[in-house]
């Protein structure tokens, strides 16, 4: 290791650009953010710099001088950074900086340096810098952005709270017990709490913890959505919440690939629905997320899709604020959207379709959904069925004798996603006899419309060939 990492405290101190160009004004905006005074010192200032800077810096359009580098520990420059694109113009100010003691970084010239600026993660005052000793920055932009994705965005609201606890547990707790209460914030439901948005239970939580270190510590409970099936289509903060949970509840519909990606160490519970085969009613799944977070567990509901599209979310939440259960729901890519994209069907498109309709093919209690057939044939937009598969005589009924035209393209989509992946092109006067035929046994949605003449993509059967055959024959 060359280079020995810290960070310098550089607020409100004057620091010294010497350069007026792009490379000059990339590093002008990664300084400012630690709110020093800035001087540009170049005989051209690129307008850039100008437009950005003019009101927030001192701008000096001339080449550098020694007296630049002059002044008491007060008025000197805290730090030196130098991009005039002139090789022995940079050789110089680095020395002469050297000289008068103060640290120096030279554009893409590591020889030079006294200190390298790493690529940055910020989240407010939470900052991780990544560093290749100048060698590979590329290398170091690439680690920067894969970090940035496993990162919260709201970890800066944490490293504020637990400024403002900071004080309260040095004076609260003696010191050998200061680290372990830290690491229950940090590790456990406040952090979820805090990341969610919900302070003031963070709050709440944190001084019960504080004041009485032996309660049992109020749990968080996230409903995820997992999306249609494929891993690699589940959110950034869908993962993070599945590597942090204690208890994962999860439905019929989420993958074993999903499940890979739960903590290996966290409890599972089967608690899926298939038609007329439910492993727990709905009551004691809101139930048991309820008991656990009572006892202090970092809750997963894991639900294919989205939870708020057709996965009774709405109901788990309603049941969990009722119970004051602190929780939050992350949302999943839903089947339309995701199975849609992989069998190239837009839901929505400007020769065929302004618009697009959600539906589902079951009710509350294996009922039969009010659905205004009429309305949904009127609109001659995209139509899509969320569990349609065995109520498809009965879809195909009602929107032929609402007026629907008997050719209108059906797209049915089984397992999108996934490498079981069924995509069955038809029309709707076929529908029920072409699922038959193609074996359709679901999960699967049905999209009806003009786009979904174009489905295509792995897994396609085109049944709309074998329609014509009998019209030829009769003709």
């Amino acid at each position: 290791m060359r280079y020995f990492p810290a960070f310098f405290d550089v607020k409100n101190r004057p620091v010294l650009i010497a350069g007026g160009g792009e490379e000059a004004l990339r590093k002008a905006r990664l300084i400012s953010k630690a709110n020093p005074s800035i001087t540009f010192v170049a005989p051209d200032i690129a307008p850039a710099i100008i437009d950005e800077f003019a009101s927030t810096a001192h701008l000096t359009q001339r080449h550098f001088k020694a007296s630049d580098l002059k002044g008491d520990a007060a008025s000197r420059p805290a730090v030196v950074i130098v991009a005039t694109g002139d090789a022995a113009e940079d050789e110089r100010i680095a020395l002469k900086a050297r000289a008068r003691g103060i640290p120096v970084n030279v554009v893409d010239r590591p020889e030079l340096c006294d200190f390298v600026v790493p690529s940055l993660v910020e989240r407010g005052d939470l900052v991780i810098g990544i560093s290749t000793g100048g060698q590979a920055p590329v290398l170091g932009r690439s680690l920067r952005a894969k970090i940035e994705a496993l990162l919260p965005q709201r970890l800066s609201a944490l490293t504020a709270f637990a400024s403002d606890f900071r004080q309260a547990v040095t004076d609260a707790l003696p010191k050998e017990k200061r680290r372990s209460f830290w690491e229950s914030i940090f590790s456990g439901p406040v952090a979820d709490m805090v990341l969610a948005g919900h302070e003031t239970q963070a709050r709440e939580q944190a001084l019960r913890l504080l004041n009485q270190p032996d309660a049992t510590r109020q749990g968080f409970v996230h409903i995820v959505g997992a999306g249609p099936g494929d891993p690699e289509l589940l959110t950034l903060k869908a993962l993070r919440v599945l590597q942090e949970a204690d208890i994962v509840l999860h439905d019929n519909l989420v993958t074993d690939g999903i499940m890979e990606l739960v903590r290996r160490d966290a409890e599972r519970i089967y608690v899926g629905k298939k038609k007329s085969d439910h492993a727990l009613p709905q009551t004691e799944i809101a139930d048991l997320m309820i008991r656990f977070a009572h006892e202090g567990k970092r809750v997963v509901r894991l639900k294919g899709g989205d939870p708020f599209i057709f996965g009774r979310g709405g109901e788990e939440l309603d049941a969990l604020n009722a119970a004051g259960v602190a929780a939050e729901v992350v949302p999943g890519i839903t089947a339309a959207t995701g199975c849609g994209a992989v069998a190239g069907v837009s839901l929505t498109h400007r020769d065929h379709a302004q618009a697009v309709t959600f539906v589902t093919g079951h009710a509350k209690g294996e009922a039969a959904p009010d659905l205004d057939w009429a309305a949904l044939t009127r609109l001659g937009h995209t139509l899509v069925i969320y569990m349609g598969v065995g109520t498809a005589a009965r879809t195909s009924a009602q929107l032929l004798r609402a007026g629907m035209k008997v050719t209108m393209p059906v797209a049915i989509i089984e397992k999108g996603t996934t490498p079981e992946q069924k995509i069955v092109r038809t029309d709707i006067t076929h529908l029920p006899r072409d699922i038959r035929q193609a074996v359709i046994k679901g999960p699967a949605i049905l999209v009806i419309g003009e786009v979904a003449a174009k489905a295509t993509g792995r897994g396609l059967i085109d049944l709309t060939r074998t329609h014509e055959m009998p019209e030829r024959m009769s003709a």
